[in-house]
């Protein structure tokens, strides 16, 4: 009897035992998995911050370092007054080439009436009448205001000095005319006018007016010298 009283007791003793070191290691496993967890909860508070606005980034600041944009590409004032005087210059060429075929015609621009051929009469019949009509030399001049032309005649009707005043010539100089015809084959001076003659051909003169207060042409003249002389021609 006494031999299972102490077999009960020890077994007793024994599952006590056990289950206190049930619990010992439950108690340790606790503190480690709550030590484990912390960490982790830690970091997901540290992530739920709000994250830093993108205007305050060096993004924000990126044009401070961007390359500049090229300015666009434009003609320099040099290069367009070459092309301006080019132009200029071929077009006073041709306009004073055409002057000089005019001129072995008798003829200035725009005036069908030639001298040494043409007629004051026929000049009037088909204008009229000259708005002014003057004596100058050993010839009569009839002056077209509207038309920019004088005519120079005889005692015998006959044209023998056709004027142009129009816009178009009173743009040429002394440079452009040389560059074009040369050196006139002769120079006056009248007053504060110098007048270049340039021989056209044996019947003909082209003279260009040129006052010294404008530098530019003031008129032309086609000149047909030996019918000035000749007062009772035609």
């Amino acid at each position: 009897m006494s031999v299972q009283i102490k077999l009960i007791a020890c077994s007793i003793l024994l599952t006590g035992m056990i289950g206190l070191a049930g619990c010992s290691s439950n108690n340790e496993a606790g503190n480690s998995e709550s030590q484990a967890t912390a960490p982790t909860e830690t970091a997901v508070t540290a992530t739920s911050e709000p994250e830093v606005s993108p205007a305050s980034t060096p993004a924000a600041t990126a044009p401070e370092t961007a390359p500049e944009t090229a300015p666009a590409a434009t003609s320099s004032p040099t290069e367009t007054d070459k092309d301006s005087t080019s132009s200029n210059s071929q077009n006073s060429d041709k306009q004073l080439k055409e002057l000089l075929e005019l001129a072995k015609k008798g003829k200035v621009p725009g005036v069908k009436y030639a001298a040494h051929t043409g007629l004051i009469d026929e000049v009037e019949a088909d204008w009229g009448k000259p708005d002014q009509q003057e004596s100058a030399g050993k010839g009569i001049y009839a002056t077209y205001t509207d038309k920019h032309v004088v005519f120079g005649f005889n005692k015998g009707s006959l044209i023998f000095d056709v004027r142009s005043s129009d816009s178009a010539l009173q743009k040429l100089t002394l440079k452009q005319i040389e560059a074009t015809l040369g050196k006139p084959d002769d120079t006056k001076v009248n007053g504060e006018d110098k007048i270049y003659t340039y021989q056209a051909n044996d019947q003909y003169q082209l003279k260009f007016i040129i006052p010294s207060s404008t530098g530019t042409v003031d008129h032309i003249s086609v000149f047909s010298e030996q019918d000035s002389f000749n007062n009772m021609a035609g």
